[in-house]
C-alpha cells in the first residue's frame, strides 16, 4: 500500500469519526464555526441544522418551564449567542464559559440550579414544614414579595414563599426589533403582579464593573454591540449607606438581558428580593400591570440626565428623553 492510498484512507476514517461523534462536539461551536462545519459535507450540515434549531426554539436550551423561542423576520441572525445560566455566577473567563455551550439540556431532564450563589452559615430560618401568611420569612409590606424562605429555612423547594427561585414563570418570546434589537415578549397574557424573572448574570466586583463599562464603551463606539450590566444601588434603612449590585449578563445570564428600556416606566417592577440564609439579595421582575401577549415587556434603566451623551432611545413612548440611561459607574 503506497503512502498516498494510506493518507487517503486515514483522512476518511477522521471524517467518518468526527460525524460520528458531530452532536457531541458541534454544540460547543459559536455560530460562525457551526456554519463553517455545515459546510463541508451534507452529515454535518445535518447535525449543525439540528443545533441551530435547537437554539432558536429555546433559548434557555431546556433550564427553564417553558421554551422561549427567537424570532426574528428583520435580518438574518437567528438567534442571540450567549451563556444561559439560571442563577447567578462568578466572574468566568470567556474560555472557561464557552464549555457551558456543549450542554444542551432537554426539558425532560431539567435540573433547578441553586439560586443561592453564597449562603451565610448558622443564620436564622424558619422551622415551617409548610409555610402560610405567619412565616416569620414572609414579607409582602410593598405589595410584592421581598423576603423569602432560603437556604437556612426547614420548608423545602415546593415551599410557597420561594416564588422567585424556580426560574422563569411566564411564556416569553425573543423578538428582534428593527431600531432595538432583541426584545423580551410576552408570549401569552400576563396578570398584574406576577413574577417574571431574575435578572441573572455573573456577580461583578464594582472595580471589575467599572472596568467592564470602559471596555464596553471602547467597543460599541466601533461596532455594533449590546452590552447587558446593570447596576442597581439600594439604600438601606439607616439612610448613610447605599448598597450596590453589579450583574453583568453579556457573556452569561437568562433572558432578562433582552429587556429593553421605557422612559415611562415600562410594564414591569424591579425588586429587591432577600431569602433567609443567603448572603446576597437578588434582582427580580414582575408585572406592574396587566399584559397582553404579544406585548414587550420593558422597564426603566435609570435617570438620564446621568448620562447625556447616551446611546439614542427607541422605547416609543410618550415621555421618551430620546437618550437611554447610562450611568457612569
Amino acid at each position: 500500500m503506497d503512502k498516498q492510498q494510506r493518507t487517503g484512507e486515514g483522512e476518511q476514517y477522521d471524517g467518518g469519526l468526527l460525524c460520528r461523534f458531530a452532536h457531541l462536539v458541534l454544540p460547543y461551536l459559536e455560530p460562525a464555526g457551526l456554519a463553517s462545519v455545515s459546510a463541508t459535507c451534507k452529515a454535518l450540515r445535518v447535525v449543525s441544522k439540528a443545533i441551530t434549531s435547537r437554539r432558536i426554539s429555546d433559548a434557555s436550551r431546556g433550564m427553564e418551564t417553558y421554551p422561549i423561542s427567537f424570532f426574528n423576520s428583520v435580518d438574518s441572525e437567528l438567534y442571540a449567542y450567549f451563556i444561559y445560566s439560571p442563577v447567578q455566577t462568578l466572574p468566568t473567563s470567556p474560555s472557561i464559559a464557552g464549555l457551558f455551550w456543549g450542554g444542551e439540556l432537554g426539558g425532560s431532564g431539567r435540573v433547578r440550579q441553586d439560586p443561592f450563589l453564597i449562603r451565610v452559615e448558622g443564620s436564622d430560618g424558619c422551622g415551617c414544614e409548610s409555610c402560610d401568611l405567619d412565616c416569620p420569612c414572609i414579607d409582602f409590606s410593598s405589595g410584592l414579595p421581598t423576603r423569602e424562605c432560603g437556604p437556612s429555612c426547614q420548608c423545602g423547594s415546593e415551599c410557597g414563599n420561594r416564588l422567585t427561585q424556580k426560574g422563569v414563570s411566564a411564556k416569553l418570546k425573543v423578538v428582534k426589533d428593527r431600531r432595538k434589537g432583541w426584545s423580551l415578549v410576552a408570549a401569552d397574557f400576563t396578570p398584574k403582579g406576577k413574577f417574571i424573572c431574575e435578572y441573572t448574570g455573573e456577580l461583578l466586583t464594582t472595580e471589575e464593573a467599572r472596568n467592564r463599562h470602559k471596555l464596553y464603551d471602547k467597543i460599541s463606539k466601533s461596532s455594533h454591540f449590546s452590552p447587558a450590566l446593570l447596576v442597581v444601588k439600594e439604600h438601606l434603612p439607616s439612610g448613610n449607606v447605599c448598597m450596590r449590585i453589579n450583574i453583568d449578563a453579556t457573556r452569561i445570564g437568562n433572558i432578562a438581558r433582552f429587556i429593553n428600556h421605557s422612559c415611562d416606566g415600562g410594564n414591569l417592577c424591579t425588586m429587591i428580593v432577600r431569602s433567609s440564609g443567603a448572603l446576597l439579595p437578588r434582582v427580580c421582575f414582575f408585572s406592574s400591570r396587566d399584559i397582553l401577549e404579544n406585548e414587550e415587556l420593558s422597564f426603566s434603566y435609570g435617570d438620564t440626565t446621568l448620562n447625556p451623551t447616551g446611546s439614542q432611545c427607541f422605547c416609543g413612548s410618550a415621555c421618551c428623553c430620546g437618550i437611554l440611561p447610562s450611568e457612569h459607574t
